[in-house]
């Protein structure tokens, strides 16, 4: 049974999982340095500064052109979130986990994502599964063009209809919070050689069980996706 056996539908608006990386919305004007902080937490996130890369004080309050006071307590927060870390004689660096602990946040992204994909296939309705079904397509579409980055994008979404799909924020909630911790580790995995077309497989494992309504096939799948996720960053990892 492929997607096509699937009847078409009327293609929704995709659910939405509530970003939570960044500080609530406020009436109050932030700080410079939050906004800072703010911009320096998505690049990072985004892979624009890799993992282990340094965060020097002098260049970022030049290219912000601000005073080195902000930079100073924007990487200060961002060690707090986990993001930076602070080194003695190095200065501030992207966060690079041991072996030992990048493997324990792929353990615990897994089980997550597991466990939302197998709500999502008890819970969505017709019309989140439609919306799920044009993402996968859209990514499809990426994956054979050969994007990575656009691919990345769109993957975000299509992770984020399945989070909403399992119709507990809390669960999503939790789940998106360790994707943030990971996901530059993700992100740079998509540069492998022939990754999306393989990604794209495992993505079609995960939204066929969705729309059987497998609860264990969905979880299944997913899991083994962020399994081979996993690998392939090591892979990366060993070739950089």
């Amino acid at each position: 049974m492929t997607l096509d056996d699937f009847p078409p539908g009327i293609r929704p608006a995709e659910p939405v999982v509530p970003r939570i990386d960044r500080a609530a919305s406020s009436v109050q004007r932030i700080t410079r340095a939050e906004e800072l902080r703010l911009q320096l937490a998505d690049e990072i996130v985004q892979g624009t500064f890799a993992p282990g890369a340094p965060l020097d004080e002098t260049d970022i309050a030049r290219r912000f052109r601000v005073s080195r006071t902000p930079v100073r307590e924007a990487l200060r927060q961002l060690v707090a979130s986990g993001l930076v870390e602070a080194r003695a004689h190095r200065g501030a660096v992207v966060a690079q986990p041991s072996v030992e602990r990048l493997k324990s946040m792929f353990e615990a992204m897994a089980e997550l994502e597991a466990l939302c994909a197998g709500l999502a296939a008890e819970r969505m309705s017709a019309a989140e599964r439609h919306g799920l079904e044009a993402i996968h397509e859209e990514l499809r579409v990426l994956s054979s063009a050969g994007n990575p980055d656009r691919f990345h994008d769109v993957n975000e979404r299509f992770h984020n209809a399945i989070y909403a799909g399992s119709q507990n924020g809390y669960i999503a909630e939790i789940t998106l919070a360790t994707r943030v911790r990971v996901q530059p580790f993700r992100r740079a995995q998509f540069r492998n050689l022939g990754r999306l077309a393989k990604s794209q497989a495992e993505h079609d494992r995960v939204v066929v069980a969705i729309m059987r309504g497998d609860k264990q096939g969905a979880a299944a799948a997913m899991r083994a996706h962020i399994g081979l996720v996993r690998g392939e960053y090591e892979i990366y990892a060993v070739s950089v």
